[in-house]
């Protein structure tokens, strides 16, 4: 039985598994956060630690793995072994040989790189929430809005870049996005750009608890946990911003649903999985005004492998998993 270990980088954690190559068993799991300075290097150090910590609860030595897999934002270029251009990552625009850096660091092991969205859609197609399905988009809320497309069974990258959902337009000469540019899904629903929002309405005079509940919980952002703990205790500005993320979100993905038609949408993401079913339900409401066939929506689902679905999915990098 082989074993492999996964990655799952983001930007706010890097969630690191063992998994055997059945595809059903996380033996040993670590999540620690990203950092938040230092480069593509601070960040390349920390996913070896918290795979060496998965792989000690796992009781396997890392170099014994039959291989590792990561899945990253930004461009991934599988064959270089190479990300570039992760803008929710501190200071990663240039290609950064990550591959190498994590194989060197973990005993030779052999790394596999993939977009993080990707491989976190294809685990759900195989193995949770897309299963049965012939096309799926994934749409994973989280610090940015990440998307992948899974067409007649089979990943779509396009010429590389393919389901960058989160940098559809969503309002002409809208909100500045992280990305630069103005008007992206991501720059109304992504938890990084939510966070400068709350900022500057903060900042003159809009009351909100969502600063004062993460430095209670000794967090440096405000975490998917934190955005329903304010919603849950009545946060105005946090509900308002949520459901303007909402209403960002239904016209986004019913714009790609008008043009793909997929039968199926997973929601995910850190966002996406924390508030669910009732979320979800929220989101699809969002999209039918938008849809031109709305007489037949696609089924929106919640990501089923939760938290650990990209982790997975990269872990599948390496080997077949059934």
């Amino acid at each position: 039985m082989a074993i492999y270990g996964g990655i799952d980088l983001g930007g706010t954690k890097i969630q690191a598994i063992v998994l055997d190559s059945d595809g059903h068993r996380v033996l040993g799991e670590a999540r620690h956060e990203t950092p938040r300075s230092g480069g593509p290097d601070a960040v390349a150090r920390e996913i070896a630690a918290s795979l060496r910590e998965a792989a000690t609860e796992a009781k396997m030595p890392e170099e014994r793995l039959a291989g590792i897999g990561v899945g990253a934002p930004g461009e991934v270029d599988p064959e270089a072994g190479t990300v570039a251009n992760a803008g929710n990552l501190p200071g990663w625009e240039e290609a950064f040989p990550l591959a190498d850096k994590l194989s060197q660091a973990l005993g030779g092991v052999r790394v596999n790189l993939g977009n993080d969205v990707g491989v976190a859609t294809r685990a759900e197609l195989e193995l949770g929430a897309g299963r049965g399905a012939r096309s799926l988009l994934g749409v994973f809320w989280g610090t940015g809005v990440g998307g992948a497309l899974m067409l007649d069974g089979e990943l779509w990258r396009g010429r590389g870049g393919a389901g960058e959902i989160g940098h559809t337009v969503v309002k002409l000469g809208g909100a500045r996005c992280p990305c630069g540019r103005r008007g992206c899904l991501e720059a109304y629903a992504g938890r990084r750009a939510m966070e400068a929002k709350v900022l500057r309405k903060q900042s003159r005079g809009a009351k909100t608890d969502l600063f004062e509940i993460m430095r209670e919980k000794g967090h440096d952002a405000l975490s998917s946990g934190i955005w329903a703990h304010a919603l849950k205790h009545g946060d105005e500005l946090a509900q308002k911003l949520i459901e303007r993320a909402v209403r960002a979100l239904g016209a986004g993905i019913a714009s790609a649903v008008n043009l793909l038609d997929v039968e199926r949408v997973v929601l995910g993401g850190g966002l996406g999985t924390r508030f669910g079913d009732e979320m979800a339900q929220r989101v699809a409401a969002a999209m039918r005004p938008h849809l031109f066939n709305d007489d037949r929506p696609p089924e929106l689902r919640v990501a089923a492998l939760g938290d650990l679905g990209g982790a997975i999915g990269a872990a599948m990098l390496c080997g077949p998993v059934s």
